[in-house]
């Protein structure tokens, strides 16, 4: 062999033999999903021995990658963690095609890459990820729904205070409102657990509505606050969204636009609102 198809070889084992070790990590730290992610990690080392068996020689694991995807299973989830590392061999898969008919047994090694490995990951169960359309529905409808309010409040009342308070009020409220809905509704479809998914729509609405008000308590000019609330609404628009494609393996820049136009065009139209309100009953604060 060449000293390019060597190293390519041992940039495959030291891939390898890291998801390994970033598998038994996670299974370690949960139990639940222990046996699937031990069967995953035992699929990764046997495709390390396969290379190594090649290269003939031992390589050490990415120290920094698996904590760099032990910290992201903290934050985000372990599913997040698993497809976004699992994303990122769809160019290991390729560089593996390159050798089909060079190296003898290569073949199996893509089949488990594409459809094993990503039959057990769908088998992985966590509670976060079952309650994503309701986080969706909490995020996105207080998006829709403050950034409009805030908009059309911001020239109608022209007070960041007091657009503040009204907007905090109004999103408490609304935030119940919508866990009360979502949770009738679950419940009329014989959900499982209709109280959790009430639970994860009002808490997204609540740390949203949270998030979209703060400029006016930070800001004296309510042009200033109103910029900063569509800000911080791109930003958890962006987050989400992104959260979202990964664990759900949908098409980010469909979904980034489809809700930042929604919660935008919304805003605008209530602004226009606003001004119109202020200057027909001549409101001045």
């Amino acid at each position: 062999m060449d000293q390019e198809l060597i190293n390519d070889i041992l940039d495959f084992q030291k891939n390898e033999i890291t998801e390994h070790f970033v598998y038994k990590k996670l299974a370690e730290k949960d139990k639940k999903n222990g046996e699937v992610l031990n069967r995953i990690a035992g699929d990764e080392y046997k495709h390390y021995l396969f290379w190594k068996n090649l290269s003939g020689k031992d390589v050490n694991p990415d120290e920094r990658k698996i904590r760099k995807y032990l910290f992201i299973s903290k934050i985000f989830g372990i599913t997040f963690a698993i497809k976004m590392m699992e994303n990122g061999e769809w160019a290991a898969q390729e560089a593996y095609s390159k050798f089909k008919g060079k190296i003898e047994g290569i073949e199996s090694i893509i089949d488990d890459e594409i459809k094993h490995e990503k039959a057990l990951i769908e088998m992985i169960k966590e509670e976060k990820i079952e309650y994503v359309g309701s986080m969706v529905l909490g995020l996105n409808d207080a998006l829709v729904e403050l950034t409009g309010a805030l908009a059309g409040l911001s020239f109608a009342l022209q007070n960041t205070r007091l657009i503040g308070v009204v907007g905090l009020i109004t999103g408490l409220a609304a935030a119940m409102s919508m866990a009360s809905s979502e949770y009738l509704s679950k419940k009329s479809e014989k959900f499982d657990r209709p109280g959790k998914a009430a639970g994860y729509t009002g808490l997204a609405y609540l740390l949203t509505v949270i998030l979209l008000i703060l400029p006016y308590f930070i800001l004296n000019t309510y042009y200033f606050a109103l910029a900063g609330t569509l800000i911080f609404g791109l930003f958890a628009i962006l987050l989400f969204t992104f959260f979202v494609s990964v664990v759900k393996e949908m098409s980010f820049k469909r979904l980034f636009l489809e809700m930042a136009l929604l919660s935008f065009g919304i805003a605008g139209i209530s602004f226009m609102i606003g001004v119109i309100i202020r200057t027909f009953f001549g409101v001045d604060i």
